[in-house]
């Protein structure tokens, strides 16, 4: 009778692990039972309508750019035509020409191709006339995580105007290493639970609105010191620490219902004995963990085949094969489709990958197109593109962002909100521009500005805001404070009451001395929408109550972070004439 029990309770273990595993392909929301059917009737129909050399193409996604010249242009022409491979990476730069070629390649494939981007912080990532939106770790100090859902359904929907259906995007790495120089701002934080539920809300807010997620870097990119760009990063973690840390959101979110994920080129002895072979390449990793150990059913992508870290030590078209044979169902940024295409039907022919690898990995990429409505691609129009992704719309929501990610360190002396009747010293650090704080600032306050080499014109016991404005152009900028900035810091914290607002990076602390400074609040980026919403939170405009995404050092942990609700003692009516010195 025991054993009966034992072989029951076996059973519905194994049934609910398989209904699981089920749910881990993406479909769109309230799918019918009839919906399901046809998409199934589709993808049959489909596959068997395909020649061989059909079915391999569309295991290859490749790169387009505009800031190419035309015979960059002609090769992805004749790759789409010749090769019939299933779909483009959308690089820089011109949106308007990007989707008349897109238009013309849908035109021109039997099956139509996914379109892909790097959108992490949106489109703005390849399209420099897009609207920026905060990088994740910006994301990661939000409390509400709806918010960040918000603001992926406004990239969705700019990626539909696109004709893109697919953002490689969010990054699920987790931070634990302030030096990483890939990773960082690109990073939720240091903390599993916040990346894990960060992440959940932005891929809920793209495929909600169909718009296919891709979680990345299986896995874990966020320990490393050296950029797979260049070369291999190595991940020496234990199998411990790794299942721990590094793998954590990628279990997590399994079963979550997220359509793709990126493997990375990182070499993890813990899980590849083989020495120098990357994940992107590693039957165990890839079979072995994400398909057999975690059951993951989606699309399983390899991250980009052109990156130093594996383009250096293989032949193109070689590593094609081998990131297929690994278990990969897309190799991305292929570069050489044809070559990869002989190997890989050259090893099915030898018995070195199995003939219903081809037929998986075909008929779950049919699929997946056929629930983002590829399956009656529209043409998209290109006229007021740049305008259509970058309005008040773009602004209002990301001011709305920053204002939410606000982290408030210390404000010992209640300096904030300010009292519009005081008189302000602003005193601009580091590299990066301004002006647009203290414009805004000075819409409600009195702020003069004063140089660096000005301080000492400043009267004793005076209130004086610091910024530190670092470069804001890319999420790869050092985020380190150069020592002159660290000096006039200590400095003005002698006989000055210092407010110290950080446009930067939370790491941009950890060797900052704030102990005799009475408020410290980062602001994250340095941009007009960060600067805008920082000042109205100065103001009492706005609530204050983000928190560190990250461990910056012994004293400044994760989760730390003061709540400060908007003053009445402001009075926001009153508007003061601009003062600068």
């Amino acid at each position: 009778m025991k054993n009966i029990k034992i072989k029951v309770s076996f059973s519905i273990i194994v049934l609910f692990c398989f209904s699981l595993i089920l749910e881990a392909q993406y479909q769109p929301k309230n799918i019918s039972p009839s919906e399901i059917k046809k998409a199934n009737e589709w993808v049959s129909k489909t596959y068997n309508s395909l020649s061989q050399d059909e079915k391999l193409g569309q295991l290859f996604i490749v790169a387009l750019y505009t800031n190419k010249d035309e015979a960059h242009i002609n090769g992805v022409r004749n790759i789409v035509v010749n090769e019939k491979i299933g779909g483009l990476i959308l690089m820089q730069d011109d949106a308007a020409r990007e989707i008349n070629l897109v238009n013309e390649f849908q035109k021109k494939s039997k099956i139509p191709l996914m379109i892909g981007m790097d959108a992490e912080w949106g489109l703005f990532q390849r399209i420099a006339a897009a609207h920026k939106f905060p990088w994740a770790m910006t994301l990661g100090a939000i409390q509400d995580k709806s918010l960040i859902s918000e603001m992926s359904a406004k990239i969705a929907e700019d990626a539909k105007r696109m004709g893109i259906n697919w953002d490689f995007a969010p990054v699920v790495d987790v931070n634990t290493n302030p030096n990483n120089p890939i990773i960082g701002n690109r990073s939720f934080g240091s903390e599993v639970p916040n990346v894990i539920s960060s992440a959940l809300a932005y891929s809920n807010g793209l495929q909600d609105n169909n718009i296919l997620a891709a979680i990345k870097h299986f896995p874990g990119h966020g320990d490393t010191d050296q950029d797979s760009h260049l070369d291999l990063p190595v991940i020496s973690h234990s199998l411990k620490r790794l299942n721990e840390i590094e793998i954590a959101p990628f279990k997590a979110l399994m079963d979550k219902g997220i359509g793709g994920v990126m493997v990375a080129h990182l070499y993890v002895p813990a899980l590849e004995k083989t020495k120098g072979i990357p994940a992107s390449i590693s039957k165990n990793i890839i079979t072995g963990i994400l398909k057999d150990q975690l059951g993951y059913k989606g699309l399983i992508i390899t991250d980009a085949l052109n990156m130093g870290a594996v383009a250096n030590k293989f032949k193109a078209g070689e590593l094609d094969a081998m990131a297929f044979a690994a278990g990969n169902d897309i190799m991305l940024f292929s570069q050489d489709v044809s070559t990869g295409k002989k190997l890989i039907q050259q090893a099915i022919d030898k018995g070195e990958i199995s003939k219903n690898r081809v037929e998986e990995s075909v008929k779950k990429i049919l699929l997946t197109k056929y629930y983002l409505g590829l399956n009656q691609y529209e043409p998209r129009n290109p006229e007021n593109i740049n305008q259509d992704l970058n309005n008040a719309s773009h602004s209002a929501i990301v001011q709305k962002m920053y204002s939410n990610a606000l982290t408030l360190i210390k404000d010992d002396k209640k300096m904030l909100p300010l009292n519009c009747k005081e008189t302000y010293y602003y005193v601009p650090l580091e590299e990066a521009p301004y002006q647009t704080f203290i414009d805004q600032l000075n819409l409600n306050s009195t702020v003069i500005v004063k140089k660096p080499s000005e301080i000492s014109t400043v009267p004793a016991n005076s209130k004086v805001i610091v910024g530190f404005h670092k470069d804001n152009s890319t999420a790869y900028k050092p985020y380190k404070i150069s020592s002159e900035s660290k000096k006039i810091l200590a400095d003005l914290a002698k006989n000055q009451n210092v407010i110290l607002n950080v446009f930067g990076s939370p790491y941009a602390l950890r060797d900052v001395d704030i102990s005799k400074i009475s408020t410290v609040l980062v602001s994250y980026e340095n941009n007009d929408d960060s600067m805008i919403a920082t000042a109205k939170a100065f103001g009492g405009q706005t609530k204050i109550w983000g928190k560190l995404p990250v461990l910056v050092n012994e004293n400044l942990k994760a989760g730390m972070g003061l709540e400060l609700n908007p003053s009445a003692r402001i009075d926001l009516s009153t508007k003061i004439k601009t003062v600068i010195e």
